[in-house]
């Protein structure tokens, strides 16, 4: 059985998904952009935007009763790949080891004209 996520902080979908759908142990994340989930405004530059939706992953996941220690694998985004240290940097003050499993990719482009959108999956167990 699947249920969908919403609470305080959680940036709302912007599209037909849910922010994130919990099923048993697991929570599946839609990717969060570096927006401010009350105005729906994006962050300005790439550092900003990837605390952002790191900050927003966090809501996401707390909303859902899981934390960033439940995260088993992350993909990031990035509108451009240099900027990929910059984001790298960022997404280590948040996650330790043991890391999760992650996937970075250069996009033609993400919603509202992104930098940076980071989605991820959690597990819960025992």
């Amino acid at each position: 059985m699947k249920r969908p996520v919403s609470g305080s902080g959680v940036a709302p979908a912007i599209g037909p998904y849910s922010a994130g759908i919990a099923s048993g142990d697991l929570l599946f994340c839609s990717g969060q952009l570096g927006m401010d989930p009350a105005t729906g405004a994006l962050r300005d530059g790439v550092a900003a935007q990837a605390e952002q939706a790191l900050v927003n992953l966090r809501a996401l996941l707390s909303a859902a009763g899981f934390g960033v220690e439940h995260v088993v694998k992350c993909t990031i985004f990035l509108a451009d790949l240099a900027d990929f240290a910059t984001v790298n940097e960022i997404y280590g003050r948040t996650f330790s080891e043991p890391y999760p499993a992650r996937s970075t990719v250069q996009v033609a482009g993400l919603p509202k004209g992104g930098l940076v959108e980071i989605e991820a999956i959690a597990q819960k167990v025992g």
